[in-house]
């Protein structure tokens, strides 16, 4: 049997016996890969450092090492090798990432010149022909025992007689060793593997009235393995966070700022570095081409929240610091809906207080007719730490409705005079409140000298008013703008 064959079946037998942890880094923050998107490396953005303590059989002297069923997608110069006692007793001299796998392909021009056996089809009978390797070009040409020369466009099978040396059926790493030690050791392998990613997604049955606002929720996180192995018996951890890969030293402090209990038996939180690490306390199995799917929240219940009704009817977003807008009809008419937010506090005080990774949140409420779940809309989070506030859209208002229309423009040597009228319309059966942003976007340096309602100045160009609109009622709030820049030369 090839040397290689027998090396790699015995190194398979202690694989199975490997310590395994892996910590997963994910790049998708707004979680969920479809089927398809699944089938394509290149679309899952995340990685993972996988560490693994194996047994192998050591000798004194140069020798080489080799491991089999390492990732297909590891980055080889991220390998670390050494022995888990006394390290210094073994100097690795040189390090080999082997991964030209075998395939029909590959065993063909291996076997160029050399005799193979083919099972084919001729006419209604299944017949094998046994000759050498003359070609694989369109087909197989083959010359038989007898001299003759025969083409093979179509075959069931082919019959090899051994597989040929460079070959491998796994990826394989090998090391070549100097060591002063001998016997059974065992060797603690570190590396970074493409094909791994992780996301969380956020579960929110709301219930609400007129009066109040309360929510549960509970999370989950998805794990893709594409790296082209599998982990038996992993200890599994998750960073959340955005990590710079381009930096050669990576994060070695670790302040333990509290171990959370997440939920039972299930994740645990804790800060490292200038991110947040999830574990997982049991062991788990993560298959090769496999999603899975862990609890991270436990439900949670009776969280205080806020409905908010927005109207930006400009659709305007941002400042303009370039040069004053004097086009009277800029963003005068624009055809914006209001929409709809859902808000609540990430603290203690509300059942939370949590860093939360970033990931997809579905929305549902219930349906007081028959009290069963219905979706209402979907938004994503960017990695949110405790005591900060969650703003979800939820999507646009059918009842409430806003218009925003320009009733007076000016334009002056050095300045101009605006004025906006913008009506809400609510035909529900209760009071809403809005709350209407106005961006200044003409210029800088800006002044309100009307208004009928009371506003907040949100930043240096935007400004809010809140406005109560009355049961199947309209409401229409006035404010007048001047704009000022230096007279020019």
């Amino acid at each position: 049997m090839n040397k290689l064959i027998v090396l790699t079946t015995l190194l398979a037998i202690n694989m199975s016996q490997a310590k395994n942890s892996i910590t997963v880094y994910s790049g998708n923050h707004q979680g969920h890969l479809s089927q398809n998107q699944l089938q394509n490396i290149h679309n899952i953005s995340g990685f993972a450092v996988v560490k693994q303590t194996r047994e192998a059989q050591f000798k004194k002297g140069v020798f080489e090492l080799a491991f089999d069923d390492v990732a297909e997608h590891i980055d080889p110069t991220t390998v670390s090798f050494k022995l888990s006692k006394e390290a210094d007793r073994v100097t690795v001299l040189d390090q080999n990432f082997q991964f030209d796998l075998v395939s029909t392909d590959k065993l063909l021009q291996k076997y160029l010149d050399q005799d193979i056996k083919v099972s084919h089809d001729l006419g209604d009978n299944n017949i094998i022909t046994e000759g050498t390797l003359l070609s694989t070009t369109g087909g197989l040409t083959l010359k038989t025992q007898n001299g003759q020369i025969t083409t093979i466009k179509e075959w069931n099978k082919i019959d090899f007689p051994d597989l040929p040396g460079g070959l491998l059926t796994k990826p394989t790493l090998v090391w070549l060793l100097k060591s002063t030690t001998s016997g059974e050791e065992n060797i603690d392998l570190a590396y970074q593997t493409k094909g791994m990613t992780w996301w969380s997604d956020y579960i929110i049955n709301l219930n609400e009235s007129d009066k109040d606002c309360m929510l549960d929720i509970m999370s989950w996180v998805t794990i893709v393995n594409k790296s082209g192995a599998g982990y038996q018996e992993t200890q599994l951890k998750l960073i959340a966070g955005d990590v710079n890969r381009a930096t050669s030293n990576p994060p070695r402090t670790m302040t333990m700022e509290r171990m959370a209990k997440v939920a039972d038996s299930e994740f645990t939180e804790q800060s490292l570095h200038e991110y947040h690490l999830y574990k997982l306390p049991r062991k788990v199995d993560i298959p090769n081409n496999s999603t899975k799917q862990i609890q991270l929240l436990q439900n949670t219940h009776n969280i205080a929240c806020k409905k908010t009704l927005r109207f930006n009817g400009s659709g305007y977003l941002g400042m303009n610091y370039h040069r004053p807008i004097t086009d009277r009809n800029y963003l005068s008419h624009a055809g914006a809906k209001i929409e709809s937010f859902l808000i609540f506090k990430n603290d203690k005080e509300n059942q939370l207080g949590l860093p939360l990774p970033a990931g997809r949140v579905r929305v549902n409420t219930i349906d007081p007719t028959d009290h069963s779940l219905e979706f209402i809309g979907e938004d994503s989070i960017d990695h949110t730490p405790k005591n900060k506030t969650i703003t979800l859209k939820l999507g646009n208002s059918f009842d409430v409705t806003g218009e925003r229309k320009q009733s007076q423009f000016q334009l002056l040597k050095n300045s101009i005079i605006e004025q906006f009228e913008i009506t809400i319309s609510n035909q529900k059966t209760a009071t809403q409140q809005v709350e209407v942003i106005e961006p200044l976007y003409r210029w800088s340096n800006w002044q309100i000298t009307q208004h009928n309602e009371e506003y907040e100045q949100l930043d240096a160009a935007t400004i809010k008013f809140m406005v109560d609109v009355a049961a199947e009622s309209t409401k229409t709030l006035k404010y007048t703008v001047q704009y000022h820049w230096p007279e020019t030369k």
